[in-house]
């Protein structure tokens, strides 16, 4: 049990410094990255305003209700259903500020093909949702 517990505490002591610059790049995200800034991004047909919506979710990180609320503003701006859908998607499943902090507790081949595989279903899932609402409605 002690043994187990030097263990643990030494391996999160080593993740440390990641931990602390994920939240300083998160911070600084948070900061520059305003929703008026964002409603700026799109509107340039859905192909395009998913792959926006996909980057900008991807490197926009932070509570998933947070990404809910920035969502409902730029949708009353105008922005499309398949871009705030592939946003709040790739939000919460993307992390391109977290590669680092990720590579170095899972490995670098493992937060590869996690991340090109949340790429794909988040594209893939953000046009299923859209067109099932319009099939709905």
């Amino acid at each position: 049990m002690k043994k187990a517990f030097i263990k643990a505490s030494l391996g999160f002591f080593s993740m440390i410094p990641m931990i602390v610059a994920t939240v300083a790049l998160v911070g600084l995200m948070q900061v520059h990255v305003t929703p008026q800034t964002l409603s700026k991004l799109f509107g340039h047909g859905d192909i395009l305003d998913v792959l926006t919506g996909t980057l900008v979710g991807a490197v926009s990180v932070g509570q998933g209700i947070l990404s809910y609320v920035i969502a409902g503003e730029l949708i009353e701006q105008g922005v499309s259903f398949y871009a705030m859908s592939a946003f709040t998607l790739a939000w919460v499943t993307i992390g391109l500020v977290q590669i680092p902090a990720e590579a170095s507790v899972f490995g670098l081949r493992f937060t590869f093909y996690r991340n090109i595989l949340a790429l794909i279903s988040t594209i893939l899932v953000s046009y299923f949702t859209v067109i099932s609402l319009e099939l709905l409605s």
